[in-house]
C-alpha cells in the first residue's frame, strides 16, 4: 500500500472515530418543552403552566418539531389575537352580531319580520334569543346561543342554519371549518361538537397551531406563515407568482394569493392573464388551470407554470425575484373598525416573534 493510500485510509479511520463519540442528541422531554415554553410566554400571560401544556401537547400529537422559532411563533399568535385570553371578550359584540344577522338575512331575502319573530322566541335559559344576543361578550357566547337556536326553534337550521356569524374563535382565532375538516387525531376527549372545541383553550391552541405550522413551505421567515395565517396557506408564495406575473403582463393583479376563483365557474384575472402569455409558455388553457389548481399545494412550485413564470419574470427584472411576499389584502370583518391589512397583522405578529426569541 502506498504512503498516500496509508495516510488516507487513516484519515477515514479518525474520522469515523471522531463521529462515533459525538453525544446523540436526545429530543426534549414534554417537562422540559413545557419548561421553555413557560419561559417563552409574555411577562404578562396568566395560567402559564396551562397553556405551556396546551401547547406540548398541540407540538407532540401533530410531531411538530418543538424549536424556540415554532415555540415563539405560535405564543406570538395567541398573543396577538386573544393577548392569552382563552374567552377574549369583542367589545360590542352583540350589536356587532345582530346587524350581521340582518344583513345576511336580507341578501337571502329573508323578511325582517320573520328574523325578529324568530330571535323572540323564548330559549332554553328563559330569555329570548335576541335578549341572550344582545348581551353576550365573546364569540364563544354568542356560538352557543346560535348552537341552541339551531337545535331547538323551529325551522331554525332551515332559517338560521348558515347565519352563524361566527366562523373563527378561541385564543388563536382559528376557522371552524378548517378545524372540522382537520379534526382527525385531535388529542383530547370531545364534550361537544369540533366547533365547541375551537372556542376552548386546548382546543384553539391545537387547531391554531396545526393551522399555522402544519403544512410544508420553502418561506425564508415565520413572517410569511404568519401572513398565510391570516390570508390562507401559501397566500404569500402565490402573491409573489403574482407580482411576477405583473412584469410579464399588461394587466396589473392584485396580489392576493387567490391564484383560482373557486366560487365561480369563470377563469380567474391571475389564470386569464397567464393565458395572455400564450406561447412564451407552450401551455393549454387546461393545462394552466391545472396547475393553478394547485396554489393551495405545496407542489405548485414543481409545476412548469410556475418554474417558467419566475424564469420569464427573473430575465425581464434581471435579478431573482423573491419567491415570497406580503400580500396586498385589507382584512375586512364586523369586528374591525379600522384599516387593516395582513402585511400589518404579519409584521405586528413578527415583532412579538422577535421578542419572544430574545426572552429565550
Amino acid at each position: 500500500m502506498s504512503a498516500l493510500k496509508r495516510i488516507t485510509l487513516l484519515l477515514a479511520l479518525l474520522i469515523l472515530a471522531a463521529c462515533s463519540h459525538q453525544p446523540q442528541v436526545s429530543a426534549p422531554t414534554p417537562e422540559q418543552v413545557r419548561s421553555s415554553i413557560t419561559r417563552l410566554l409574555p411577562p404578562g400571560a396568566s395560567n402559564r403552566q396551562g397553556w405551556a401544556a396546551d401547547i406540548q401537547t398541540a407540538f407532540s400529537a401533530q410531531s411538530l418539531e418543538p424549536s424556540t422559532e415554532n415555540l415563539c411563533s405560535v405564543i406570538a399568535i395567541i398573543e396577538q389575537e386573544s393577548n392569552f385570553q382563552a374567552d377574549p371578550q369583542v367589545p360590542g359584540l352583540g350589536r356587532i352580531a345582530r346587524d350581521e344577522i340582518d344583513r345576511r338575512a336580507a341578501r337571502v331575502h329573508v323578511p325582517g319580520f320573520v328574523v325578529d319573530a324568530a330571535l323572540g322566541l323564548t330559549s332554553s335559559t328563559g330569555k329570548t334569543y335576541a335578549q341572550r344576543i344582545a348581551s353576550v361578550r365573546s364569540e364563544r357566547e354568542l356560538s352557543n346561543v346560535f348552537d341552541d337556536f339551531i337545535g331547538m326553534a323551529p325551522l331554525g337550521r332551515q332559517l338560521f342554519g348558515n347565519f352563524n356569524p361566527v366562523h373563527t374563535g378561541g385564543p388563536m382565532q382559528v376557522a371552524v371549518e378548517f378545524a372540522e375538516k382537520n379534526a382527525r387525531g385531535y388529542p383530547y376527549p370531545r364534550e361537544g361538537t369540533v366547533r365547541q372545541e375551537v372556542f376552548s383553550q386546548r382546543g384553539g391552541v391545537y387547531f391554531g397551531t396545526a393551522h399555522l405550522l402544519g403544512y410544508p413551505t420553502h418561506y425564508p421567515e415565520s413572517l410569511y406563515r404568519f401572513a398565510d395565517f391570516n390570508a390562507g396557506h401559501y397566500a404569500s408564495r402565490n402573491a409573489a407568482f403574482q407580482a411576477a406575473l405583473n412584469r410579464l403582463v399588461k394587466a396589473r393583479l392584485a396580489l392576493d394569493g387567490d391564484l383560482i376563483d373557486y366560487g365561480s365557474t369563470s377563469a380567474s384575472q391571475t389564470e386569464l392573464a397567464v393565458r395572455s402569455l400564450g406561447s412564451r409558455l407552450n401551455m393549454s388553457n387546461s393545462e394552466i388551470q391545472r396547475a393553478l389548481g394547485k396554489g393551495e399545494q405545496l407542489d405548485f412550485e414543481d409545476t412548469g407554470l410556475y418554474q417558467r413564470v419566475f424564469e420569464l419574470a427573473d430575465q425581464v427584472a434581471g435579478q431573482t425575484l423573491p419567491r415570497a411576499i406580503l400580500p396586498g389584502i385589507t382584512l375586512e370583518s364586523p369586528k374591525i373598525t379600522r384599516h387593516l391589512t395582513t402585511a400589518w397583522f404579519a409584521k405586528r405578529v413578527d415583532e412579538r416573534r422577535a421578542r419572544c426569541v430574545a426572552r429565550s
